[in-house]
């Protein structure tokens, strides 16, 4: 297990899948007896700091991880040391399916501030899937979601300029956090540092300060502490290029927040 994560404050813990458990519910119903296999995977609850890997790139992990609590993102590192932020992940997300199979993670995952890591164990999903077909096709889907979020992070960083990127990443974790009831009126908490906005972007701290302060300056977007508003849906999904197909809502979703 990568630094950071606290060993101690490993303990066993029953039903804490259900927001994953959500997730798929609202795109495919499963029985009683596919909730019941769900549920019984063996998981473990850790408990992180802020900034702590949960799995570092290069490791052999053994267990698959869902986001409890906190923001989560996914990263690789060039050779002259910078950063690049592939993708973030919200409660309920299933971060690392990918190392089921994937011996080697060829990524690092780390946590923004403190969070809720749920841990399952590679050998107890595997079977599962092997068992019960609703379950396994709920994973595979989960891994195709992540390409297609990948997709277009690569689509904003290639070809949108920063302003639209900018735009569209806000515009992408808004509905994300909605999706899981953590938006309230249009606001949600969003921890990230003007360098982690950076590094997902990929522009300068100093570009990237430029174009929220711009933002703020047209009513875009308005910041108080670690809070974020969206004032003008509309304008901000506009002005970002950003069109939710990619994420695959499914079920009913109001995009205006």
């Amino acid at each position: 297990m990568a630094k950071g994560v606290v060993p101690h404050m490993l303990h066993a813990v029953s039903h804490y899948l259900d927001p994953f458990l959500d997730k798929i519910e609202v795109r495919d119903k499963l029985t009683d007896d596919e909730k019941a296999a769900l549920r019984a995977l063996p998981q473990k609850l850790v408990r992180t700091a802020a900034r702590s890997r949960i799995v570092e790139e290069g490791e052999r992990p053994t267990h698959a991880c869902m986001v409890l609590e906190g923001l989560v993102y996914r990263s690789k590192v060039a050779a002259d040391g910078r950063r690049q932020i592939i993708s973030f992940h919200v409660p309920g997300d299933m971060v690392d399916l990918h190392t089921v199979l994937f011996k080697v993670a060829d990524h690092t995952i780390e946590t923004v501030r403190n969070a809720a890591i749920v841990l399952v164990p590679h050998a107890a999903v595997l079977k599962t899937a092997e068992e019960v077909p609703a379950l396994a096709r709920a994973f595979w889907y989960d891994t195709l979601l992540d390409a297609s979020i990948q997709r277009e992070a690569l689509l904003n960083v290639g070809r949108r300029d920063a302003r639209t990127r900018t735009a569209h990443l806000f515009c992408e974790l808004a509905v994300r956090l909605k999706r899981v009831g953590l938006v309230n009126g249009g606001s949600f908490e969003l921890p990230l540092t003007q360098t982690d906005l950076a590094d997902a972007l990929g522009v300068t701290p100093i570009h990237t300060n430029r174009v929220l302060a711009k933002f703020r300056e047209q009513g875009l977007l308005t910041f108080s502490g670690r809070s974020v508003t969206i004032p003008d849906w509309k304008a901000l999904a506009a002005l970002g290029e950003f069109d939710p197909t990619y994420l695959h809502l499914e079920g009913p979703s109001d995009l205006h927040l």
